[in-house]
């Protein structure tokens, strides 16, 4: 029979969402995990993002710690009880590693080549997907009662281009770049402010806080920024340990992935044992 323990994940992203993926899942046992990321990653929650090990060599969430490593390294990372971040944009560590699960965590609301070839299992997050044809399941990202749900049949809700309610506020706890520049701040991760308040600035334009609040999620300053590009993430509840855990939201989806992976491989234990 399968030692479950032992298979192999590939996960696509290492913003905060795929981190509350890995996080539900190394805590369930499973440490053969490998996350690949982009060379310059852009996750606003920075501190709960272990994305932010390609900018710093190594980043700690809630007591787990991934490294950026070469894919020559990756069981050497795991000797060390680390997740290794490998710097693969598109994906081809996962030809070479032969996975046993794909977790495609992009999050870039559109399928960008995931297959259901990719390994024995794969499983993508929110919408651009549809269970049976690109992956074999996905699971519902958008905040609800759905949040976190695994998808058998069909796909995840469309994107609706509007955050979810925290605190009674939705698209109003977000700072996004006014123009086409460069990103500059004194604030960090953590700080309070208040609505009105200007928070940094694109090539002079400000931006300013929509509500008051803890900034739960940030940029970091000099980052280059497309007119419209999400900056920042104002959380109304003014609680700044909510800084430096997963969401909510980030937890729920894990939890979608790890039924999926337990549901996929206990029925095929089930098989083997009758």
């Amino acid at each position: 029979m399968t030692d479950m323990t032992q298979l192999t994940f590939i996960i696509r992203s290492a913003g905060d969402l795929a981190t509350g993926v890995a996080l539900r899942l190394y805590r369930s046992g499973f440490r053969r995990i490998i996350m690949l990321e982009v060379e310059h990653p852009l996750a606003v929650r920075r501190r709960v993002a272990f994305s932010e090990a390609v900018w710093l060599g190594e980043n700690t969430v809630e007591g787990v710690t991934a490294r950026k490593v070469d894919a020559s390294r990756i069981k050497e990372s795991w000797s060390r009880g680390e997740l290794p971040i490998v710097v693969d944009p598109h994906g081809k560590t996962i030809r070479s590693v032969k996975p046993d699960v794909v977790v495609d965590a992009i999050m870039a609301k559109r399928n960008l080549g995931t297959t259901m070839n990719d390994a024995p299992l794969v499983i993508a997050l929110g919408p651009g997907f549809n269970a049976g044809e690109d992956a074999h399941y996905v699971i519902e990202t958008c905040r609800g009662h759905h949040l976190g749900r695994v998808i058998r049949n069909g796909a995840a809700l469309p994107n609706t281009k509007v955050p979810g309610t925290i605190g009674g506020y939705a698209i109003e706890r977000l700072l996004r770049a006014p123009v086409k520049g460069v990103f500059k701040t004194g604030h960090d991760i953590g700080d309070r402010v208040s609505k009105g308040d200007a928070v940094g600035a694109v090539d002079g334009e400000p931006v300013k806080a929509a509500v008051s609040g803890v900034l739960r999620g940030l940029l970091r300053t000099g980052t280059p920024a497309p007119k419209g590009l999400k900056l920042g993430d104002i959380d109304p509840r003014d609680q700044v340990e909510f800084c430096d855990t997963a969401s909510d939201k980030a937890i729920a989806i894990g939890g979608g992935v790890l039924e999926a992976v337990l549901e996929r491989y206990n029925r095929a234990q089930a098989r083997q044992a009758y």
